[in-house]
């Protein structure tokens, strides 16, 4: 089957990048290829996307679909957090434009063995790249208490983190976890159903902090906002497009800072949200926000 994956915001996006012929773009979180191929198609005939991605299926899917456009899409199975590294190492000075798009693809929604989804049911995995030694299961198996308890609580914002640590600690002694039901009826059963929200499944904040913890997201986000704006082009600009209030915080409270600093202005002092129309036409970017700066 086929997942082709809608991208969130593209035409905010181009706008804000300003493509154009000649410059060089880093997607820096590829995925399945959406923003990247338009990102081409605006900067013809010569502009040049770099796009990373750790995730080898998104790879795959990336490179099929940018194939028509030969050697201006550079492919890499990469983390963004060794950004500047990377570039260094293409003897990449500085580019024109970089997007981040923190959202989960649907290469890893909507297939039922990634174990993102609480759907189907799937193995308890997360792992955007494979090649990580750790997955879901093992942080939920063998992770104490406490340590549970903070990570539901501070990268979920669950409010019954305390009473879901219990029962994964409880019912792991019985038998360890496996798939992603298994998570999803522990969580069912340690939220009184009173509590229980009619409009987001009672697992989503549960298993968003698991895959953040899995996948160490916020402190490879903070690595590319430590460094990120180092590696553009004066007038160049960063687009980060986040999907929860942690990240989005992390992102304004960076480009502040820059801002403060003298290296960047901010370009949107309010983030960009997505139109009614993207909103029904793609459900999934409903929680999206869009933040730019641009360098001095």
């Amino acid at each position: 089957m086929e997942f082709r994956h809608i991208p969130v915001m593209v035409e905010e996006v181009i706008g804000l990048l300003k493509c154009e012929p000649g410059r060089i773009y880093v997607d820096a979180t590829l995925g399945g290829g959406g923003h990247a191929e338009e990102i081409l198609r605006r900067s013809e005939p010569n502009g040049i996307v770099i796009g990373m991605d750790w995730d080898q299926e998104a790879i795959e899917e990336a490179t099929e679909r940018l194939k028509p456009y030969g050697s201006r899409a550079k492919i890499l199975r990469e983390s963004f957090a060794r950004l500047p590294e990377i570039l260094k190492r293409m003897e990449i000075e500085a580019v024109d434009g970089i997007l981040l798009d923190l959202g989960l693809s649907s290469i890893q929604l909507e297939k039922a063995e990634r174990g993102f989804s609480f759907r189907e049911d799937g193995p308890l995995d997360m792992r955007m790249d494979r090649r990580k030694a750790v997955a879901a299961a093992d942080l939920v198996n063998q992770l104490p208490l406490f340590e549970l308890e903070r990570i539901l609580s501070e990268y979920g914002g669950e409010r019954w983190a305390r009473k879901i640590s219990m029962a994964i600690v409880s019912e792991r002694e019985k038998k360890p976890f496996q798939t992603t039901q298994e998570m999803r009826k522990v969580v069912y059963r340690a939220i009184p159903k009173r509590f229980q929200s009619r409009r987001i499944d009672p697992a989503t904040k549960t298993f968003q902090a698991l895959r953040i913890k899995v996948n160490e997201e916020l402190e490879n986000l903070q690595k590319i906002l430590d460094s990120g704006w180092k590696v553009l082009k004066r007038m160049g600009r960063i687009c980060i497009i986040s999907f929860h209030s942690l990240e989005d915080r992390m992102v304004k409270e960076s480009f502040r800072r820059w801002e403060r600093d003298g290296v960047v202005r901010i370009v949107t002092k309010r983030p960009l949200t997505p139109s009614e129309a993207e909103r029904r036409y793609n459900p999934r970017s409903r929680s999206a926000k869009l933040r730019c700066a641009e360098r001095q």
